[in-house]
Parts: structure tokens; C-alpha cells; sequence
């Protein structure tokens, strides 16, 4: 088994309003992709222990889509969340208030079958989507 693989980002944005773009199925379709020629629809989020997720996402031409689903394990707003993805893989996400801002960190399992760089990469993508659209959420 690979070792987790870690990502984070720091996002100027109210603690709130981090917590809330990170869980609510009207923002998660607004960030949960890794490029612009991808779209997200959060079909549910029952953010509590044992609670389960799942977000489809696609290609917008319609080549490709995914489920991402999993379980949570544990939910302590706002600080952190940590799930079991459907093919047994952990992750863990904290919220930690510095100042003004928000420190996002996120340990996964990495999968099996993709280079580990290479996933680091895509799930760095997918934060950095969550940075710009929050930024661009507490701004308004």
C-alpha cells in the first residue's frame, strides 16, 4: 500500500463561508472539478457521521463522468472531516483559521492504479477550483 499523499491550500476567505462553499451541494457543483471543460452535480451531502456523499462529474462534451461517493467517519465543524470513499480509500480534510484566512488540508489514500504525482496533481486541481470559487464567494 502507497503512503497518503497530502495537499493544501490557503484560502482568503471567512472561516464560515470556507465551511459552508466546502459542504453545500449548491457550491460543491460550483468547484468539484479539475478543469474548466468539466462540470460537477452534487446530488448529496448528508454531512453528518455515517452520512453518506456523492457527486457526479463529467466532461462537458460528455466523453467521460465519475462518481465521487463515500461515507463520513467523522464531521467536527468547522474544523474536520474525514470520510471513507466507496472503494475503501480514508481522507481527511481540516479547516484551520490563521488570521484572515483559511489553511485547507487534505490527506488521501492514493489509489492503485494512477502514479502518485499524478493524483497529487488532480486533487491539488480540485483544491485550487475550491480556493478561486470561495475567494470569489467571500468577495461578493
Amino acid at each position: 500500500m502507497q503512503q497518503p499523499i497530502t495537499i493544501q491550500a490557503t484560502v482568503q476567505a471567512p472561516l464560515e463561508t470556507v465551511w459552508t462553499s466546502w459542504n453545500k451541494p449548491e457550491h460543491i457543483s460550483q468547484w468539484a472539478f479539475a478543469s474548466d471543460d468539466w462540470m460537477a452535480d452534487a446530488t448529496k451531502n448528508d454531512l453528518e457521521v455515517g452520512g453518506s456523499f456523492s457527486t457526479t462529474m463529467a466532461a462537458k462534451d460528455g466523453s467521460a463522468s465519475f462518481a465521487f461517493c463515500g461515507t463520513y467517519t467523522e464531521v467536527t465543524e468547522p474544523s474536520t472531516i474525514s470520510y471513507t470513499m466507496d472503494d475503501g480509500r480514508k481522507v481527511s480534510t481540516t479547516f484551520t483559521q490563521t488570521g484572515g484566512d483559511v489553511e485547507v488540508v487534505q490527506t488521501f489514500d492514493p489509489e492503485e492504479e494512477n502514479d502518485p504525482e499524478f493524483q497529487r496533481a488532480g486533487w491539488q486541481a480540485f483544491l485550487d477550483n475550491f480556493k478561486k470559487y470561495t475567494e470569489k464567494l467571500a468577495a461578493k
